[in-house]
């Protein structure tokens, strides 16, 4: 269990970090999400005590992570992949990392076969591709079968077999009961792999919530051949095609009685949800800071 009371860091006159509190409990896939800049990364390094909080606490099974007997059993992290000795097999640098823990070298192995990279393990990490430094990283937050994990951008530089892959490992990991914590920018992962969204803005907490929570309907999509009575009652209707009404704020049981007592055949009716993505950037339009102007072509003078 990973809790955040009131965790802040300050650098200069910047906060990354501003008043946090949250706490990550097992059993789940929490996903976290934020602009650029949105302190993800920053409270990451936080929890692992590789910054010191300006205030607030970030503990780990209750203590900070620096007071923890032996951290790679209790809490596997992937932070960046490249972090590894160029010169070093991918053998040896997991090698080092169980000696430091006293965890016997037969796990090495397995935590190579489990993320594939048994052949690749002998040849010097320097020459890994990004996918492979990931499959690297992912097998030394493995190295002591720990507990809590926590991986920041784990798809990156995955071929589409890597992130099927990675899926299925995150949330096996969750149904054995273990926490889970993976920061991401691509939406469809977040939308396929977490059970819990956690939005950060400007250091600040945006969200807290489900996934179901967060893509609730807001509002109906009707079809029917002859939907214009629907159409005059529902005044908030509009017309997305010749037989198809989209009714904001109204949900399907609604518009389902009623038009049953107007005598209007359906031939669909369905909840509109909004996309993970819409649901995001709704959320964090007032978050981002370093936002691009959106470019648009030349007209051409007549």
């Amino acid at each position: 269990m990973i809790r955040l009371n009131r965790l802040t860091k300050r650098y200069a006159d910047k906060t990354a970090v501003d008043g946090l509190t949250l706490e990550l409990r097992p059993g789940t896939v929490t996903g976290f999400l934020g602009p650029n800049g949105a302190g993800k990364s920053t409270t990451m390094r936080l929890i692992l005590g590789l910054d010191t909080p300006t205030g607030g606490s970030a503990l780990v099974k209750g203590v900070p992570y620096a007071e923890l007997r032996q951290p790679l059993r209790t809490i596997g992290a992937l932070l960046d992949a490249k972090a590894v000795h160029p010169g070093r097999s991918g053998r040896d640098h997991l090698r080092a990392m169980a000696l430091s823990q006293r965890i016997p070298l037969r796990r090495v192995e397995e935590v190579l076969e489990l993320t594939g990279m048994t052949q690749a393990a002998r040849r010097r990490a320097g020459t890994y591709s990004l996918g492979m430094s990931q499959r690297l990283g992912i097998a030394g937050a493995l190295l002591g079968d720990p507990e809590i994990l926590m991986l920041d951008e784990p798809v990156n530089g995955l071929d589409p077999d890597g992130v099927r892959w990675i899926r299925t490992l995150l949330r096996s990991l969750a149904e054995q009961g273990r926490t889970v914590l993976v920061s991401s920018h691509l939406m469809s992962e977040m939308e396929q792999t977490t059970d819990r969204l956690i939005v950060l803005g400007r250091g600040r907490l945006v969200a807290d919530t489900t996934m179901a929570g967060l893509r609730a309907a807001t509002g109906t999509t009707v079809r029917g051949p002859d939907l214009g009575p629907l159409a005059q009652t529902l005044t908030e209707a509009t017309w997305s095609g010749p037989h198809e009404l989209t009714v904001p704020g109204v949900p399907p049981s609604r518009v389902g009685e009623l038009a049953h007592r107007l005598g209007v055949r359906l031939h669909g009716l369905e909840a509109v949800e909004p996309s993970l993505e819409e649901s995001y950037m709704k959320l964090t339009a007032h978050s981002v800071e370093y936002a691009a102007e959106v470019a648009t072509a030349p007209q051409e003078n007549t």
